[in-house]
């Protein structure tokens, strides 16, 4: 919506893609159930309740990790209806989840998983999660939770409740972490912190990143890195077993999303206003037409 992948160098290249072509509908998360198949499409069948990855993997003989991203490449969510490949569709009717708390996790949660999963991340270990009251950061240490891991959660103190009850120890946004304290960081913030983040890292830690919300430009000392043997992921591909695995987790209701606010699609603007001003932790739901929870 911002245009925020866009280089000061190339501003009209808007996403990670290139330029986004207009018009287009966006929205890169849903929960919806199946009306209509394509031709030759008999999967899911009609009336499963279904979600799909923001990233869905299109490999070319050129780039092996090529994607398209839903609300960005073809229309998205913010609209009743969708359009979607049928292969990159999921089953979650087996899930007690509400269509809300379903429709909540797609792109936080698959991005979470994603970013534990090239990690590594083990039982015991201890992580770091910056920006861990936003949607991403939420479903990161609910995540790493579920895999035993000792949790941290970076954030202000006035959002730290929820994280506190999901099973983190808490760390104030604007406080330096231990130095080599930690196993992993999952770091969605970027900024100014960032070298302090590297230098949080046990030797041989790991550094996964998936956004930098503080600022994509940082400045660090590349001697922390090779002296310490860390290992740096970058994560925005994301492998069809991996979001499967995510889907697993959605069908066992092992985590439940953090629903702050709902509301209908026709105040998307009013929506869209709550969510920069960053009042509340977790998600903001929209829900299309007339919709209820039955249907």
């Amino acid at each position: 919506r911002k245009g925020w992948y866009a280089k000061a160098d190339d501003p009209e290249a808007g996403g990670w893609a290139g330029a986004i072509r207009f018009p287009r509908i966006q929205g890169s998360d849903l929960c919806c159930r199946v009306v209509r198949h394509g031709p030759g499409v008999s999967m899911p069948p009609l009336g499963a309740r279904v979600i799909c990855p923001t990233n869905q993997p299109e490999p070319t003989d050129g780039n092996p990790l090529a994607f398209r991203a839903i609300g960005s490449e073809y229309d998205g969510a913010f609209a009743e209806f969708c359009v979607v490949p049928a292969r990159h569709l999921h089953d979650v009717s087996a899930s007690v989840l509400s269509d809300i708390e379903i429709g909540a996790m797609p792109c936080a949660n698959g991005t979470a998983w994603n970013l534990l999963s090239r990690v590594g991340l083990k039982p015991g270990e201890r992580i770091l999660v910056t920006g861990a009251s936003g949607g991403v950061g939420y479903a990161a240490v609910q995540l790493a939770v579920l895999k035993g891991a000792i949790v941290t959660a970076q954030c202000a103190p006035a959002k730290a409740a929820p994280l506190r009850e999901a099973g983190a120890r808490i760390l104030d946004r604007d406080a330096t972490p231990a130095r080599h304290g930690f196993d992993v960081v999952i770091d969605v913030v970027g900024g100014a912190g960032w070298n302090d983040r590297r230098t949080a890292l046990k030797p041989g830690g790991r550094y996964g990143t998936s956004g930098a919300i503080a600022g994509p430009m940082v400045e660090g000392d590349l001697r922390t890195v090779y002296l310490n043997d860390l290992t740096l992921f970058g994560c925005t591909h994301q492998p069809r077993e991996v979001f499967a695995g995510l889907v697993t987790i959605i069908n066992t209701a092992a985590v439940r999303p953090l629903v702050s606010k709902v509301y209908p699609l026709r105040q998307i603007a009013r929506a869209q206003e709550e969510f920069d001003a960053n009042r509340h932790p977790g998600k903001i739901v929209l829900i299309p037409g007339e919709w209820s929870e039955n249907g």
